[in-house]
């Protein structure tokens, strides 16, 4: 049986209203969903703009697109036995960007940064027998299986070892994890809120602010599940979980013990392996944070060849840009994790303890 695909032209509604930065205060205020945001105090600053690094937050095949490409140009895959169309890429970003005007009303937020990967290329069944060099651009039709996006609050920040952090949003939808040869059934996202390194676009998530399968049945249970997720974020505990990082550091041997671990975890036998924590970076991604241990000026060893586990938590988020859309964001809430580890191992806990041993 053959997906079907049905060119459906279907705007999320989005809110007419305009949110201002306030001029006078720099404390959140929530009154349109009725919860207490002013644990995000402390962390706000009066800064209207931030220059952002033109580092895509991720990159292995993916390509930027716009939010009209995605709106006009792009078809939407329907579930096949019952013609039910999915909920839209454009529309997955348009809820994630209303939900986020509800919960933070007077603070502006940046337009979507957009990545997609694997293209999906058809066209319309009048053009079923030219050749492809023969089709004309409106026989052509296409949609992205996978596509990721964040969007960055820059009134938001804080600042960590010298790097500027910017509250951040983002999500992704892969349709590879969907079964569209049934019948109409819940869908499944991953939505995230969390900081972005403003040096290198490297993210910050953490377990609180992530969601790695949310499960919806419609555009506006997604609504709700996503705002949930921003009203329950704890900001000042994932930064001082970070902030904590610059604290411990490991010596040159201590790192290069840790890099020989690394790359034995994955072939570790399976009953040694349910013993250790898990790591999810692949051996190329390993390389990758060996050779930077050296070569990248903003995180690499110091004089004295030591180096703080806010550089390494920076080394694998720099590392993971380069795993697909579906994989990113499950690795890189891992390296956080992961990262508490050795805080966890340098203070003697033994479940840690075997990457440094």
């Amino acid at each position: 049986m053959e997906l079907q695909l049905t060119p459906i032209k279907q705007r999320f509604p989005i809110s007419p209203e305009i949110f201002e930065m306030p001029k006078t205060t720099s404390i959140i205020e929530n009154t349109s969903c009725g919860r207490d945001t002013n644990r995000y105090a402390k962390i706000i600053k009066p800064i209207p703009h931030i220059e952002t690094n033109k580092s895509p937050f991720i990159e292995a095949n993916t390509k930027s697109v716009s939010l009209s490409h995605l709106e006009k140009d792009c078809i939407i895959p329907v579930f096949s036995k019952d013609n039910e169309k999915t909920i839209a890429h454009f529309e997955f970003i348009n809820v994630v960007k209303n939900a986020v005007n509800r919960v933070f009303p007077h603070h502006q937020i940046t337009q979507p940064e957009v990545r997609i990967s694997h293209q999906i290329k058809g066209r319309i069944p009048s053009a079923i027998h030219k050749s492809a060099k023969e089709l004309l651009d409106h026989e052509k039709t296409i949609y992205y299986e996978r596509m990721a996006f964040i969007m960055k609050i820059p009134s938001i920040t804080d600042t960590i070892n010298g790097n500027k952090l910017a509250l951040t949003v983002g999500g992704v939808r892969a349709y590879n994890t969907e079964n569209l040869y049934s019948k109409k059934t819940i869908e499944k996202f991953k939505f995230f809120v969390g900081f972005q390194n403003m040096v290198c676009c490297n993210l910050c998530v953490s377990s609180d602010g992530t969601v790695e399968e949310m499960r919806v049945g419609s555009v506006n249970e997604l609504q709700d599940k996503v705002i949930n997720v921003l009203q329950n974020y704890q900001s000042e505990k994932h930064l001082q979980q970070m902030k904590e990082l610059v604290n411990y550091e490991l010596t040159e041997h201590q790192f290069a013990q840790l890099i020989g671990r690394m790359r034995l975890y994955h072939y570790l036998p399976q009953k040694l392996k349910n013993q250790v924590p898990n790591f999810s970076l692949n051996d190329g991604q390993v390389t990758v944070i060996a050779k930077n241990f050296y070569q990248d000026e903003r995180f690499c060893r110091d004089e004295q060849g030591k180096i703080n586990l806010w550089n390494v938590y920076n080394l694998f988020t720099s590392a993971n840009k380069s795993s697909y859309i579906d994989t990113f964001l499950n690795r890189n809430l891992n390296v956080f994790e992961f990262t508490q580890g050795l805080i966890k191992a340098l203070n003697g806990n033994e479940n840690y303890h075997w990457f440094l041993s």
